[in-house]
């Protein structure tokens, strides 16, 4: 309130506001600034990358995708049916820009959110067993209603992250939602798990109510990157 407080009194003499009106607009103000510094919040906490905006998404990248479909979820009409996402696609396509930004919407309409890659996920999860603290690390996943899972099936489980990625994938599904980003598509992951039962009972959960974005196309990553001016030429 102190930063706007200084402009909005020399507006309301300007326009001879009266106090009321004057009251109303600091008022609201400070609304927009605890409305502005809980996104942030929510956004930090959720570990989201803080340059991937749909807003700065390039839209004359060399990639195709669904438009209405990626437009259906940025309603995020999936999340309050507690339906899936899986974006699917080669390296640097944006996948992993395209999930952060979801999430972004996300915290922006003070949906609680956590994005995490899947090898650290698996690790962290595989080292809580040793401390006896697997169950909070496990309620930590299973309590944002949007979890983002980035970079799924890069490779094999062994049993122990197949029985924990099991878990993840059924107990989403009754808690919330999943955006999963991954090269392989969901037709791909039985091979990843070390039981193949435990592969087809969270397989068919999750894809039984998950969307496909499949992804083609150049590496949108190697368009961000930075490149020298050209150089001016000889006259």
């Amino acid at each position: 309130m102190l930063d706007t407080l200084p402009e909005r009194i020399a507006l309301a003499r300007q326009r001879k506001m009266p106090h009321q009106d004057f009251l109303v607009t600091v008022l609201g103000d400070e609304v927009s600034r605890r409305d502005s510094n809980a996104v942030t919040i929510r956004t930090q906490r959720a570990h989201l990358d803080p340059t991937m905006h749909l807003e700065t998404w390039d839209e004359t990248a060399g990639v195709a995708y669904d438009q209405a479909l990626l437009a259906e979820l940025v309603s995020l009409r999936f999340v309050e049916a507690h339906q899936h996402v899986t974006l699917v696609g080669p390296v640097g396509v944006g996948k992993t820009f395209i999930a952060h930004a979801l999430g972004h919407i996300a915290c922006r309409r003070g949906i609680s959110t956590l994005a995490v890659r899947s090898d650290r996920m698996l690790k962290t999860l595989k080292h809580a067993r040793l401390d006896n603290s697997y169950e909070a690390e496990l309620r930590k996943l299973l309590a944002p209603d949007l979890l983002i899972v980035d970079d799924f099936g890069l490779d094999v489980l062994d049993p122990q992250e197949s029985r924990d990625a099991f878990e993840i994938l059924t107990e989403r599904h009754r808690a919330g939602s999943i955006v999963v980003t991954s090269n392989r598509g969901p037709d791909e992951w039985h091979a990843l798990f070390a039981d193949p039962l435990r592969a087809q009972a969270a397989i068919d959960r999750f894809t039984s109510s998950s969307y496909d974005l499949v992804i083609e196309g150049e590496s949108y990553r190697q368009r961000q990157k930075p490149r020298l001016p050209a150089a001016p030429l000889d006259t």
